[in-house]
């Protein structure tokens, strides 16, 4: 039995992954905690909890956290993970990070795009990329797995085999991404109060949103070739779900069949991902960990729509494959 512990457990993407660890036959939820001051039973925060987790959220101390924990989630903001992940590794935990601390290639990029200090330096460009579709080998025997974002998940997982197989050019790519409003967090924003974002569509981040660079950084790691990647968010008046649109150029003489043909067999014995005809939605995959994807030819460019849950794919059904994978089970257990 794995024991699980989660580090900042008051959020949404905690409580999806409280909801998948309470089915999961191989673990078991021993430790939750917050960075308030005091102790409080989970289901004060997370009431539909009530009768099916009986655990108090604590102050953490790391030390109390690693005796009790075989893996820890650490759902914590960017730039404050980085310090509880590394006390954690030192103590032979295994962590799954949400954060953005570990997911870019160096101490530089992290800073430019975070403005943050990072209290873990040592770890960047060294910590695997928690797409197992992508990266099984380098997660199987980690000791710290960065969780991949929410939008780059949409992005990169049609983006990636493409491009490695020189399939589509490197240069003008666009991934146009609606989000639901739960991807900005619990945390109370103006910009995602039901008033202000009900009944409309907005643009946010253009060229200068943080998902961009771990896109095309990612894309480079996996593919051994850098890309040119433009790519624009939108928040959408729903809870929950992305849909990325993403333009590419065929390269040479392919096109959108043999596009999507390679698509589909690349990604045949993956059971998360789901290559078809038709054109996926948002509703074809809530609540899942699944990444629908197709492909249609646009004028001169090939279109490839990708859809996923952003709290499941996009964060908790994600890490709890990974920590499967990493533990040696099925990455398919407790999410199918």
């Amino acid at each position: 039995m794995i024991r699980v512990g989660i580090v900042g457990a008051t959020g949404y993407t905690a409580l999806e992954l409280i909801l998948i660890l309470l089915r999961h036959p191989d673990a078991r939820i021993t430790r939750l905690t917050s960075r308030t001051p005091e102790s409080q039973p989970v289901t004060a925060v997370h009431p539909s909890l009530r009768n099916r987790l009986e655990l108090d959220i604590t102050t953490y101390d790391a030390d109390d956290f690693a005796r009790n924990v075989d893996c820890a989630f650490c759902c914590l903001p960017h730039a404050a993970s980085s310090p509880i992940v590394r006390e954690l590794a030192e103590r032979r935990v295994r962590v799954v990070d949400f954060s953005a601390d570990y997911r870019l290639n160096s101490l530089k990029d992290f800073t430019a795009i975070y403005q943050a200090d990072h209290a873990d330096p040592g770890r960047l460009g060294k910590v695997p990329y928690g797409l197992p579709e992508l990266f099984r080998p380098q997660i199987e025997t980690a000791d710290v797995i960065a969780n991949p974002g929410c939008f780059p998940t949409s992005a990169i997982l049609p983006l990636a085999p493409l491009v490695r197989e020189g399939l589509i050019q490197t240069s003008d790519i666009i991934v146009d991404s609606k989000t639901g409003v739960s991807g900005a967090g619990r945390t109370p924003k103006q910009a995602f109060h039901f008033p202000e974002c009900n009944e409309s569509v907005a643009a946010y981040g253009v060229g200068t949103h943080r998902h961009g660079p771990e896109i095309s950084q990612i894309v480079g790691r996996w593919s051994g070739h850098q890309i040119d990647c433009v790519f624009v968010p939108h928040l959408i008046p729903m809870t929950r779900g992305i849909l990325s649109t993403i333009y590419v150029h065929p390269a040479g003489k392919n096109h959108s069949d043999s596009i999507a043909k390679f698509l589909t067999g690349f990604y045949q014995n993956s059971p998360f991902v789901r290559c078809s005809e038709h054109l996926p939605q948002t509703a074809d995959v809530s609540g899942t960990n699944f990444c629908d994807m197709t492909v249609r030819k646009v004028g001169n460019r090939v279109a490839i729509v990708s859809v996923i849950d952003n709290l499941i794919k996009g964060a908790s059904g994600a890490a709890v494959q990974n920590m499967n994978v990493a533990f040696g089970l099925s990455e398919t257990v407790a999410l199918r």
